[in-house]
């Protein structure tokens, strides 16, 4: 038995070569060489995205978020049910044929639904898989990130309106001042406390001893609306998107055709960053040792 076969396999689908024999077997062997000292471990799988603009192959993190990758091969693989867009719950390969439906240049992909607007998703969630320490928010001050005092009035707003009696947008209005001084103070309090706390505050529960890794270039992380909102949508960062850590579950990395997911990043696009023509994810498979 080969010693890396999901490699040998990834090879043919990527890059052309046969799996049995090769005219060039040296290149083949460099190459190999390459994708397997990208991977982090040699026992995860790998997900093989077949996109209408091209081919991404991504390494998928058990490491990092072990429940995440399972919810993303059942339903790739059509063994985990999902509720269908008619509402009735069915079995098959979730994401063949699906659309991405938001991509945005210098940032990232976005797919996963299956409504195809942003609204879809398997008809159940399930929780973050974040392991804050991992990623160092124990340690980073809520002062150095300038993103979250907008974060911190996420936290405080509804103290602030119970303790000014707001419960209008008139009422709103007519105390704004009071408001803001009040939201002032709060975040000073906040400045000296860690982002995990604030993430915390925000409803994100977090889990120890998991190998989380950051939402940086090339990284795989789910889409959500809120902590513990997972479903199916997923986006693949073409930048480093650090602002983002311990909020998305990072659940795998590109190892190759990440210029396809910057391609993609740069079709023509509506304003709600749909692109205009159709880009389709027409085949996911997974492999696995």
């Amino acid at each position: 038995m080969m010693k890396y076969p999901i490699l040998s396999t990834v090879l043919a689908l990527t890059l052309g070569v046969s799996s049995a024999c090769s005219k060039t077997p040296k290149n083949k062997a460099a190459a190999m060489e390459n994708i397997k000292d990208k991977m982090r471990k040699d026992t995860n799988p790998i997900a093989v995205m077949e996109t209408s603009q091209g081919t991404i192959t991504i390494e998928l993190y058990r490491h990092a978020a072990p429940k995440t990758v399972e919810n993303f091969i059942g339903l790739a693989k059509g063994e985990k049910e999902f509720t269908d867009t008619d509402g009735k719950t069915v079995k098959r390969p979730y994401y063949d044929g699906l659309i991405f439906h938001r991509v945005i240049p210098n940032f990232m992909i976005q797919g996963g639904d299956i409504k195809g607007n942003g609204t879809g998703g398997p008809g159940y969630q399930f929780a973050d898989e974040i392991n804050a320490k991992a990623l160092g928010l124990d340690k980073v001050k809520v002062s150095a990130s300038p993103m979250a005092r907008n974060e911190v009035a996420q936290v405080v707003r509804g103290d602030i309106f119970k303790a000014l009696n707001i419960k209008s947008q008139a009422d709103l209005t007519a105390k704004m001042k009071q408001a803001e001084a009040m939201l002032k103070t709060e975040q000073e309090k906040w400045n000296n406390k860690s982002l995990e706390e604030l993430y915390t505050a925000r409803g994100i529960t977090y889990t120890p001893n998991l190998e989380s890794e950051s939402n940086t270039k090339g990284s795989l992380s789910m889409a959500n609306a809120g902590p513990n909102t997972n479903g199916s949508q997923f986006f693949i960062s073409v930048v480093d998107n650090l602002y983002l850590d311990g909020k998305h579950t990072v659940f795998g990395r590109v190892l190759g055709g990440l210029d396809i997911a910057e391609k993609i990043t740069k079709v023509e696009r509506d304003q709600q960053d749909r692109p205009k023509e159709n880009v389709v994810l027409k085949k996911l498979t997974i492999l696995e040792n």
